[in-house]
């Protein structure tokens, strides 16, 4: 069963992960979940990215 994802509470913890990494630096852990963060924000990125080509290949 998929799990609902509250955008909000996620960009929260993004920004205590980055806040942390600048003052006090993270474990492996947090530094682990920072880390996939930035994967999927790539991911959403690429999707996006393929999402305008094709988008501006059918209204050519």
């Amino acid at each position: 069963m998929a799990q609902f994802i509250n955008p909000v509470a996620l960009q929260e913890r993004v920004e205590q992960l980055l806040d942390k990494k600048e003052t006090d630096g993270l474990n492996d852990r947090e530094g682990e979940e920072l880390a996939h963060y930035y994967i999927l924000e790539h991911i959403v990125r690429l999707a996006k990215s393929r999402t305008r080509l094709r988008l501006a290949k059918h209204q050519a």
